[in-house]
């Protein structure tokens, strides 16, 4: 046996990792400084033609005693299966106001989104958080892949759901986007107009930072070298017959921005969001996940959305901020933008302290009614 082998093959991998990770840099800012991780192998990436799902509660947030919960699947418009996590109040009677809820990019049902659904149902509302598509437990094939177009058309997907429920008034249904998946509300409520009402939360418009990186700092010739180096990754997932993926999501190894440290305080923390389906905990993007956000803008047509209202939720000191005040901007009324003071990006997240729960009932009580 070559006693060299191993070391060898330690230093080739090292050296692989090394050139993804110098890609992913690149690639959408970094699949916007979160998504990124490592090539493994196992069930994470399996495909498969059955969904599984968990029976047990293994949410981020303890059960509400004030909600029924229960799992249901749908199909989104390109037949891809969809797995959400419905809550109703207890003793509900007669037709209710509902409200679907996703995000943040790169997280599942059991996080974020889950929380606020749990909550806004407590408020009165029937509320479904729904993992999109090649994420958490929902379908879809190659895992781990995302895509404007398609997460945008399961937010729709995700009303077709709710809005079969014996206990929602179909003419009275809202929209919950949080971080990146508030970008894809935000487009898809502007074409799908059974949605009265949209509030956006610490929202990114992820086609933005992958296109243009932070701030629009991204010049032309970077652009040009992010698009040559994401169309040389298609022939070696080609030639291999899979897609590859990056070093593992938010393992800090010093000298990192704040915002992505408060990133993996948030998502690698079992004692506040780490859950082993979520990408940004656990997994990875496919390195060519940047390729269609490069080419199309999601937030073009947001004003279309008027006269229905949009409630936009930032943190004062969220890196963030600047993607909500210029979809205020462009947006037309009525509109509102709520700045949280003192607040991070990750702190509207979980923070039910700060997170405005309030406002958001009292918005969707008033646009829903």
């Amino acid at each position: 046996m070559n006693q060299d082998k191993p070391n060898q093959l330690a230093t080739e991998q090292a050296l692989e990792n090394s050139g993804r990770r110098d890609l992913l840099k690149m690639t959408g800012a970094g699949i916007a400084a979160v998504g990124v991780a490592a090539m493994t192998s196992g069930q994470a990436f399996a495909h498969s033609t059955e969904l599984t799902l968990e029976s047990s509660w293994d949410k981020t947030f303890p059960k509400s005693e004030k909600v029924n919960h229960q799992k249901v699947t749908f199909q989104n418009r390109y037949g891809i299966p969809l797995v959400g996590d419905l809550y109703v109040p207890k003793n509900a009677s007669g037709k209710l106001a509902a409200i679907v809820v996703s995000g943040p990019f790169g997280a599942v049902k059991e996080q974020s989104s889950g929380l606020y659904a749990q909550t806004m149902a407590e408020r009165g509302f029937v509320t479904l958080a729904f993992d999109p598509s090649f994420t958490g437990e929902s379908g879809g094939a190659p895992r781990n892949v995302a895509s404007p177009d398609i997460n945008v058309e399961d937010f729709s997907a995700a009303v077709d759901c709710i809005g079969m429920q014996d206990h929602v008034d179909r003419e009275r249904i809202g929209v919950i986007g949080i971080c990146g998946f508030g970008g894809m509300a935000l487009s898809a409520v502007a074409v799908d107009k059974r949605v009265k009402a949209v509030v956006a939360s610490t929202m990114y418009d992820m086609t933005r930072v992958m296109s243009k990186g932070y701030n629009d700092s991204m010049t032309q010739e970077q652009r040009t070298q992010t698009l040559t180096q994401l169309s040389q990754q298609r022939w070696a997932d080609v030639e291999s017959g899979k897609p590859a993926y990056g070093p593992v999501s938010l393992e800090l190894q010093g000298g990192e921005p704040q915002f992505v440290v408060e990133y993996a305080d948030y998502y690698k923390k079992k004692e506040r969001g780490f859950h082993p389906r979520a990408i940004n905990s656990n997994a990875s993007w496919s390195l060519t996940t940047p390729l269609s956000f490069m080419n199309l803008p999601i937030l073009t047509y947001i004003a279309e959305i008027a006269p229905r209202p949009i409630l936009l939720i930032h943190g004062e000191v969220a890196h963030s901020r600047y993607f909500s005040e210029t979809a205020y901007e462009a947006a037309a009324e009525p509109k509102e933008l709520m700045i949280i003071p003192g607040a991070t990006h990750t702190d509207l997240y979980d923070q039910t302290d700060v997170i405005p729960f309030d406002k958001m009932t009292n918005f969707f009580e008033s646009h829903l009614a």
